[in-house]
C-alpha cells in the first residue's frame, strides 16, 4: 500500500530528512509529512540513534541487494551494533526498488533498521550519498557498494579505526592509533579488469601527489566518516572520490586500511572509459578549490602579475631598441613591424584582466563568508528561541520520487509523485 506523502514537490522529501533528525528527540513526523511536536499515541517513533550509518547507492543490483542486507546485519548484530542501512535507487530499470521496499518494510528489530530512497532518474554517485548522508543518523557513516564487491566483515575494522582502537591504520601525518575521522578502504587485490585497474593506480598516485592526502585508493568507494565531517562537505558532480581530500583540506584526520575485494556475482560494471577524463577534470577542480578556494586572487593574481610583468619588459626592451636605431646608423626599427611588440601588449591586458578578476573573485567570496557567518548566528538563535525551527535544507542536485522507511505506520513505500518516471502501472 502506497501513502502519499505529498501532491507536488520535494517538500515531502525534506520532512522525511526533517524527521530522521529528529527521531533521537522523539520527534516523529505525522500523516501529512509534518513534524509532531510530541510523541502521539498509537505512533510510536523510533528514538533511538543507531550507533552506525550505512548508506549504500544501487543502480540495477536486484540480485545483490538481499544478501548484503543479511550480511551486514549478520555482522552488526554479531558486533553488538545499531544499524541503519540507507539504500539509494540511483535511476534503476530493474526490480531494484521493489527490493528495497521489501527490505525497509522489515521493522521487527529496531536495532537493524532499513531505509530507501528513490530518485527519479540517475543523478550519479555523488547524489546519490548525498541523499543518505543527509537522512543518516549515526555518529559513524559508511559508504559501500551494492554489488557484493565489498566485504560487509571488514565494518568492525572501520569502526575500531575511527575510534583509535586499530593499530594498523595508515595514516599519512598521525601516528597509528590515533582516532581517525575519515577511513578509506585500499583495495591491494583487485578483483577487476586491467584496463579498470591500470588507469585507477594511475589517477591515485597523481591525487597522492597533488593533494598531499596519500591514500591509495582514492576510488575505493568503502569507506568510513565521522558524521560531522560530511556535514562541511558539498557533494555534485564526481566529488564523491574526493571527499577525503576535501575533509583533510579542512583539517580532520584521514587514514586507511587494506580491505578485502571480491569479484563481481551479479550485474555489469557502471562506469566506463569516460570516467579517466572526467577524474582529471575533477581533480583539477578539487585542487583548486582546495588549495584556492578562499584565495582566488593570489592564484589568478598571481597569473596576471607575471603576464604583466612579462609584456612590460618587453615593452621596455623594445622602447630602448627604438630609440637606439634611431640614434646610431643604420636602418630603424619599426615597432608595428615587429611580432613581439603585439604579443607583449597582449600579455599586459592580460595581465590586467587577471588582475582585475582576482579581485571581483575575492570580493565574492568575501561576501560570501561575511552571508554564511549572518546566517550560521540566525540559524542558532532560532534554534535557541523555537526548538521546533529547522534551518531550511539546501537545494539538491536531485530529485526524489520516493521513499520508503521513514515513517513507522505509512505502509512499505510512501510516493512522493504517482506519476515518477520509469513507473508502470503493473
Amino acid at each position: 500500500m502506497n501513502t502519499d506523502l505529498a501532491s507536488t514537490s520535494p517538500a515531502a522529501f525534506d520532512a522525511a530528512v526533517h524527521a530522521t533528525e529528529r527521531l533521537s528527540k522523539n520527534r516523529p513526523i505525522g500523516n501529512d509529512g509534518s513534524l509532531m511536536t510530541q510523541q502521539q499515541p498509537g505512533e510510536a517513533g523510533d528514538a533511538t540513534t543507531p550507533d552506525l550509518s550505512i548508506v549504500v547507492p544501487a543502480m540495477n543490483e536486484e540480485d545483490s541487494l538481499k544478501t548484503l542486507h543479511k550480511r551486514v546485519n549478520e555482522v552488526c548484530k554479531a558486533n553488538q551494533k545499531s544499524v541503519e542501512i540507507i539504500f539509494i535507487d540511483d535511476g534503476s530499470t530493474d526490480a531494484t526498488w521493489n527490493r528495497m521496499c521489501e527490505l525497509a518494510s522489515d521493522d521487527s528489530d529496531r536495532t537493524q533498521l532499513t531505509r530507501a530512497i528513490r530518485f527519479r532518474r540517475n543523478f550519479g554517485k555523488a547524489a546519490a550519498l548525498s541523499a543518505g548522508f543527509s537522512v543518516a543518523r549515526g555518529d559513524i557513516v559508511l559508504t559501500m557498494d551494492a554489488d557484493l564487491q565489498d566485504d560487509p566483515n571488514e565494518i568492525p575494522r572501520f569502526i575500531e579505526a575511527i575510534q583509535g582502537t586499530n593499530r594498523n591504520q595508515n595514516t599519512d601525518n598521525h601516528p597509528n592509533g590515533k582516532k581517525l575521522d575519515v577511513v578509506s578502504g585500499w583495495k591491494r587485490v583487485r578483483h577487476d579488469p586491467w584496463h579498470k585497474v591500470l588507469p585507477s593506480r594511475v589517477f591515485n598516485a597523481m591525487v597522492s601527489k597533488l593533494t598531499g592526502v596519500k591514500l591509495h585508493d582514492h576510488n575505493c568507494g568503502f569507506k568510513a566518516y565521522r558524521r560531522k565531517v560530511l556535514q562541511e562537505v558539498d557533494l555534485y558532480g564526481e566529488r564523491h572520490r574526493f571527499i577525503p581530500v576535501l575533509a583533510a583540506a579542512r583539517g580532520w584526520r584521514v587514514g586507511e586500511i587494506e580491505v578485502l575485494h571480491h569479484p563481481r556475482e551479479h550485474g555489469v560494471s557502471k562506469y566506463g572509459v569516460s570516467r579517466i577524463g572526467k577524474g582529471f577534470l575533477d581533480l583539477m577542480s578539487i585542487y583548486l578549490v582546495t588549495g584556492y578556494g578562499r584565495r582566488p586572487l593570489h592564484l589568478i593574481g598571481s597569473a596576471g602579475l607575471v603576464c604583466f610583468a612579462l609584456g612590460t619588459a618587453g615593452m621596455f626592451y623594445l622602447s630602448a631598441r627604438w630609440v637606439i636605431s634611431r640614434i646610431g646608423e643604420g636602418e630603424p626599427l619599426h615597432l608595428h613591424a615587429t611580432a613581439i611588440f603585439y604579443y607583449c601588449i597582449l600579455a599586459v591586458l592580460l595581465g590586467a584582466q587577471c588582475v582585475l578578476a582576482g579581485l571581483i573573485a575575492e570580493l565574492i567570496v568575501s561576501a560570501s563568508a561575511a552571508r554564511d557567518r549572518s546566517l550560521r548566528w540566525l540559524q542558532v538563535f532560532n534554534h535557541g528561541a523555537n526548538a521546533s525551527a529547522d534551518p531550511a535544507l539546501p537545494p539538491a542536485s536531485y530529485s526524489v520520487s520516493a521513499v520508503s522507511g521513514f515513517q513507522p505506520n505509512s505502509g512499505p513505500a510512501n510516493t512522493i509523485d504517482e506519476s515518477a518516471p520509469g513507473e508502470s502501472d503493473s
